[in-house]
């Protein structure tokens, strides 16, 4: 099969950007989309073009550094899945493909594809960890847990914080993201102690970094490729409050 690519070229962060267009050689349809990237980047090499830039790393769905728009949608068509998920045989042969790096102001484009999500970074680092001494590790059984509570702190574990729900939101809104990281810990015993302090310092430092409000659209559940639910935000704006009463 061949396609035919738009894709955002944009050679630095304060350069101006725009859509090119390219022809891919024969593809294989069972290779992953990261992989037709390569393909294509290897045919820019030979005829003395630059490669197109975009990021990757474990290529299996973990990381979250592959995440592109794609047709419009970040990490593109299918259900629960990064980019690097997604494979050529989900487009028809001759197809036109448009890649775009995430939209939002808050992930400033590097180069290409390519944009710094180091806002999310810096939004881990007001609160997205437990400093309390909790004692040495303990045994399985010795800090007993509640089933539902345990699986659904495992569910909001599973954000890789790729920001697809950034970039899908219209309002550029970091909520779901936010939500999984303090329900992660706030649902287990040894978050507890700063479950309500890092909640509020979480979401100062994302409004802070020009992050927008959730209009409960439900586009960031969507995109997501580990499927995270909305109702972690509503957790969150649950903690929010109660943080706000105790002056946090």
């Amino acid at each position: 099969m061949k396609v035919r690519l738009k894709v955002w070229r944009q050679p630095g962060p304060n350069a101006a950007g725009g859509f090119e267009t390219y022809d891919t050689p024969e593809l294989n349809p069972n290779m992953s989309f990261l992989e037709m990237l390569d393909v294509v980047n290897d045919e820019l090499t030979r005829r003395g073009n630059a490669p197109i830039a975009f990021a990757h790393d474990c290529r299996e769905g973990i990381c979250g550094t592959c995440g592109l728009t794609v047709n419009g949608r970040p990490h593109g068509p299918g259900q629960g899945t990064a980019t690097c998920q997604l494979y050529m045989r989900n487009f028809e042969d001759g197809a036109t493909i448009t890649i775009e790096p995430f939209r939002a102001r808050p992930f400033p484009v590097l180069q290409d594809l390519i944009v710094d999500r180091a806002a999310f970074d810096r939004i881990m680092q007001k609160g997205g960890f437990v400093s309390v001494r909790t004692g040495a590790p303990q045994d399985a059984n010795a800090l007993p847990v509640a089933k539902p509570a345990a699986e659904l702190a495992m569910d909001a574990a599973q954000c890789i914080g790729c920001g697809a729900c950034v970039a899908a939101c219209k309002n550029a809104s970091a909520m779901l993201f936010v939500s999984a990281k303090v329900s992660h810990l706030g649902l287990l015993p040894q978050g507890q102690p700063e479950r309500y302090r890092r909640v509020a310092a979480m979401v100062r430092a994302m409004d802070g970094e020009g992050f927008g409000n959730c209009t409960v659209t439900g586009s960031c559940e969507a995109v997501c490729p580990k499927n995270i639910n909305l109702a972690f935000i509503a957790r969150l704006n649950r903690d929010y409050a109660v943080a706000l009463l105790k002056g946090e």
